[in-house]
C-alpha cells in the first residue's frame, strides 16, 4: 500500500496533538515545524491549511496561529436552529443555496411526510450549512407541498425555522436517527474526499398539531461537529440464556 503524502501524514500528527490543546494555545510557526518534521515550509502549509479548512485552527494576521475552540456538542435530543447553534458557540452562521423546488416526493419523504395524493410533491431544499465559512454539513430539507411559500424566502440569510414560526406552525416533536456513511459527491460541497466519513442525522419534525411539518436528512462532517448522546442502561435479561 502506498504511503500517504507527507503533509497528509503531517496533518495526522498535528490532529493528535491539536486533540490534546486547548483552545488559544499557540501552534508553533511554519518554520518550527519544518524543521521538526525535516520538511520544506510548503509542506508544514499543506498541513496547516487543512487544519485551518476543518475550523481547528485559526491564523490570525501579525499574531499566529492558535487551536480553535472546538463547538460544543449537541444534545441528539434537543434541535435548535442552525443560526442560534452557531452563534451560540461564538461563531458566524451562514448557509449556501444548492437547491430549491417543488418536486415528486420520493417513496421514504411521502411516508415520512404522510403525504396521501396519487402524485405526491414536497418543497425540497438543498443547503450547505457553514460557521466561519467552514462547511459543516449538507441538509437535505423537505416540507409539504402547501409549503411552497418558502421557497420566496431568502434560504441563504433567513431560518426556516422562524419562517415557519411566522406562518403559525411550530417545530414542536422529532425524532431522529443516526447513521455513518461516505461523503460521496457531497464531498464537494464539504470541501472532503469523497471516502471522507460523514455523520448522518435523518429526522421528522411535526408541529403543535403533531402533523409531519420537515423531513431532513443532515450529513455533517464528523470533524467539524459533535452529538452528545445520553441514555438508560438497561439490567440484563433474565431466564436462560443460549
Amino acid at each position: 500500500m502506498a504511503k500517504a503524502p507527507l503533509y497528509v501524514r503531517i496533518e495526522r500528527e498535528l490532529r493528535t496533538r491539536l486533540a490534546r490543546a486547548r483552545p488559544g494555545d499557540v501552534v508553533p510557526a511554519e518554520s518550527v515545524l519544518a524543521q521538526e518534521f525535516g520538511v520544506a515550509r510548503m509542506t508544514v502549509r499543506a498541513a496547516l491549511n487543512e487544519l485551518e479548512s476543518d475550523g481547528l485552527i485559526e491564523r490570525i494576521q501579525g499574531r499566529g496561529t492558535f487551536v480553535r475552540q472546538r463547538p460544543e456538542p449537541r444534545a441528539a435530543g434537543t434541535l435548535m436552529s442552525f443560526q442560534d447553534q452557531v452563534r451560540s458557540w461564538g461563531r458566524t452562521p451562514a448557509s449556501r443555496l444548492v437547491e430549491a423546488e417543488v418536486r415528486a416526493a420520493s417513496a421514504e419523504e411521502a411516508a415520512a411526510l404522510q403525504l396521501t395524493a396519487a402524485v405526491p410533491q414536497v418543497v425540497s431544499i438543498v443547503r450547505v450549512r457553514l460557521a466561519d465559512q467552514v462547511p459543516l454539513a449538507v441538509e437535505y430539507a423537505c416540507f409539504p407541498s402547501h409549503l411552497s411559500s418558502l421557497l420566496d424566502l431568502d434560504l441563504e440569510a433567513g431560518s426556516l425555522h422562524r419562517a415557519l414560526h411566522e406562518r403559525g406552525l411550530r417545530p414542536t416533536l422529532g425524532s431522529s436517527r443516526l447513521t455513518a456513511q461516505r461523503a460521496g459527491a457531497d464531498g464537494e460541497l464539504l470541501h472532503v474526499p469523497a471516502d471522507e466519513p460523514l455523520l448522518v442525522e435523518t429526522r421528522l419534525i411535526v408541529d403543535q398539531h403533531s402533523a409531519p411539518l420537515e423531513y431532513t436528512v443532515s450529513r455533517y462532517v464528523g470533524e467539524r461537529y459533535d452529538l452528545h448522546v445520553t441514555f438508560d442502561v438497561q439490567p440484563p435479561l433474565t431466564g436462560e440464556t443460549r
